[in-house]
């Protein structure tokens, strides 16, 4: 792990050393970006990023659970910008797997994570020097494609557009749940209801397919996976499930959960944050009109923010292809704002 890497005049990796000197381990990039909360999200009181009491004890836990991982052949690293014996960045990034539904074409792509920091006084080539080396790190490590997440308002963004990185996913939040009615057609899902989610998923994964072929490619086997995943998430009381439900069967599902750690830098709580990843409806069968006034697809999102109302989470985030217009426009009118992003790089 204290190799340098294809450009060490920029950065080298996180070495155990970093760890005990507390004016670097202050350095890492905890501070929330409130250009986020200012101009992407409509409420004011909206935080995504509400740092942990605990904060630096919990980046350094992560950096030495990867540190003592190195020798494993660990697929996450920090790389650090130095200039003068100071720390002036950080780069943090992994392999990841994608869900068994999609198949693996050339191997697992890398991501940079959202907590990529440099201070407002580094040389300005600094950020630009961690992404290329943590690039060529990821490479290095088997990546066969590149994801950046970040906030939709914070500074790497531009940094991201400008080498090549293009909208994929939307990470749409929105706060401020309240009880209500149940939504008429709109019932808890169970087992018998299974073949045909299974179907409603069948043409969710056919549109994604259809909207990035490179970022969503769907495994030959993706149903049965698919059904075995539903069948077992049916037994977890962590989340809740709802199917809308017609005269001709189930119009469309929704998933109410906690937040996976994956989407939050380890510096925040995520104890109150929610997220609605899997959440189709036949209303969203058009990627730029929705049918029946979105109707179906709205009452399920009223069941699964009456679930976060319910167990007492402050946020949530809904997951959103970039091209998926008549998604996107539904979740605006029921008051979720793009926060984050996930672009794939061309």
């Amino acid at each position: 792990m204290s190799q340098e890497v294809v450009r060490p005049d920029h950065g080298r990796f996180a070495r155990d050393r970093d760890l005990e000197i507390p004016e670097r381990t202050r350095a890492l990039p905890v501070e929330k970006d409130p250009s986020v909360h200012e101009q992407q999200v409509v409420r004011a009181s909206l935080d995504l990023h509400a740092l942990d009491a605990e904060t630096e004890s919990r980046i350094e836990k992560n950096l030495r659970k990867t540190l003592e991982a190195a020798d494993a052949g660990t697929k996450e690293a920090w790389l650090l910008a130095e200039a003068n014996g100071r720390m002036d960045g950080v780069a943090h990034a992994m392999i990841v797997q994608p869900p068994p539904i999609y198949d693996i074409v050339g191997g697992p792509p890398g991501l940079f994570l959202d907590d990529c920091f440099v201070r407002d006084d580094a040389p300005p080539e600094t950020a630009e020097g961690l992404l290329l080396a943590m690039e060529a790190a990821l490479r290095d490590r088997g990546a066969a494609g590149l994801i950046a997440s970040c906030p939709a308002g914070g500074p790497w963004r531009a940094l991201y557009e400008r080498h090549g990185y293009e909208q994929v996913t939307l990470y749409m939040a929105k706060d401020g749940f309240r009880r209500g009615a149940p939504p008429a057609g709109v019932r808890p899902a169970r087992p018998d209801d299974l073949p045909e989610i299974v179907s409603r998923s069948a043409e969710h994964r056919r549109m994604l397919q259809t909207l990035n072929d490179r970022f969503w490619h769907i495994h030959p086997q993706a149903d049965a996976r698919f059904e075995a995943w539903m069948r077992f998430s049916l037994t977890l009381t962590d989340r809740e499930m709802f199917v809308a439900e017609e005269a001709d069967g189930v119009n469309g599902y929704v998933i109410a959960q906690p937040i996976a750690p994956l989407l939050v830098p380890p510096a925040h709580d995520i104890a109150g944050t929610g997220v609605i990843d899997d959440f189709y409806s036949r209303d969203l069968a058009s990627a730029t009109s929705l049918s029946n006034g979105g109707a179906s697809a709205s009452a399920l999102l009223a069941a699964a923010e009456d679930v976060f109302a319910r167990r007492g989470f402050a946020v949530a985030l809904t997951v959103c292809p970039a091209a998926w217009t008549s998604k996107r426009m539904l979740l605006e009118r029921q008051g979720y704002r793009t926060a984050k992003l996930w672009m794939l790089k061309r």
